[in-house]
């Protein structure tokens, strides 16, 4: 989710400068964790992630929530900077697109799917991050002229959404659907492709490191909360402790060291095999909201998540050269 794109937050912010960037160095050093092993735990961490939205909302504001979601993971990077004496970007150019850019890309889209499961179940929020390749593709072809569409492409648009049509229930005429709610999911998935367009346009070829440029723009998404909460919501007066900890847990490891194990995966086996977690992300939603938060699930969201997640490994086939 985060995230995280044409999947995740994430891997649009590192891929949009890596192209441009001298290749790393090897290193001696092999990593401690198998890939594969790092990558389920990604799976893991991001698919549980609309689970700990839902607990976090049961005990604190939406924005309460997104603010110590920032807090927490940009806590995570400042401390990875710091052991890799990383410093923060400089320049004021740069430092005005990245404030967009954790506008688009974290306070908004968390910010929305917070509000979202107060009346959707985390089910439906994660099924609906899914979409964010559909999206991006439709705002590929508009906003990047060299982005071509192909058939096999344009296909998987359609089919994408058909999926969508499917999750929602649309023969039913959106039966027992919270209309707001999902607007605002599917408004959070759509914020991604936004950002990333808009980093690939701005930030493209910054001399910055992948892990500074990041830092620095959670940072600003937590200033930008840290305005935002105070009035529209009211100090808590008490603090429970099980939705302070899924917070917690949702930024320490899905906003923060997800983003560190992410870069891992990046530089070992390229951004195509990163983001294939994509697509794991929703299944483990799925089942962590059915089995931990008792959802209730119908046939058409597991059939509809199949087409919105075979749609979108359609768009993201491309002509090869």
């Amino acid at each position: 989710m985060c995230y995280e794109v044409l999947s995740s937050i994430v891997t649009a912010m590192t891929t949009a400068t890596a192209a441009t960037q001298a290749p790393a160095r090897p290193t001696a050093r092999r990593p401690a964790l198998d890939w594969r092993l790092r990558f389920g735990a990604l799976s893991l961490i991001w698919g549980f992630s609309f689970l700990l939205i839902k607990v976090g909302t049961q005990g604190y504001a939406p924005f309460q929530v997104t603010l110590g979601r920032l807090a927490f993971g940009t806590a995570v990077l400042a401390g990875a900077m710091v052991v890799k004496r990383e410093r923060l970007p400089r320049g004021v150019r740069t430092w005005a697109h990245l404030t967009v850019a954790a506008f688009l890309l974290n306070a908004l889209p968390f910010s929305l799917f917070a509000y979202s499961e107060l009346t959707i179940p985390s089910t439906l929020a994660g099924i609906c991050n899914a979409t964010s390749p559909l999206w991006g593709m439709a705002l590929s072809l508009v906003a990047l002229s060299e982005d071509r569409p192909t058939r096999v492409r344009v296909a998987g648009l359609g089919i994408g959404f058909l999926g969508v049509l499917t999750v929602l229930g649309a023969w039913q005429g959106f039966h027992g659907l919270d209309a707001t709610g999902t607007a605002m999911a599917l408004s959070a998935s759509l914020s991604y492709p936004v950002g990333w367009i808009y980093v690939r346009r701005t930030l493209a070829g910054s001399s910055h490191s992948n892990l500074s440029l990041t830092g620095a723009q959670l940072l600003l998404a937590t200033l930008q909360l840290a305005v935002v909460t105070p009035l529209f919501t009211s100090l808590p007066t008490r603090f429970p402790a099980l939705p302070l900890l899924a917070i917690a847990a949702l930024g320490a490891l899905g906003t923060g060291l997800a983003v560190l194990v992410q870069y891992g995966l990046v530089a070992e086996v390229g951004p195509t095999t990163a983001q294939m977690v994509t697509y794991f992300i929703p299944v483990i939603a799925t089942a962590a909201g059915v089995a931990v938060l008792g959802e209730s699930l119908t046939w058409s969201t597991p059939v509809g998540a199949v087409i919105v997640l075979a749609g979108a490994a359609l768009t993201q086939i491309r002509r090869r050269p």
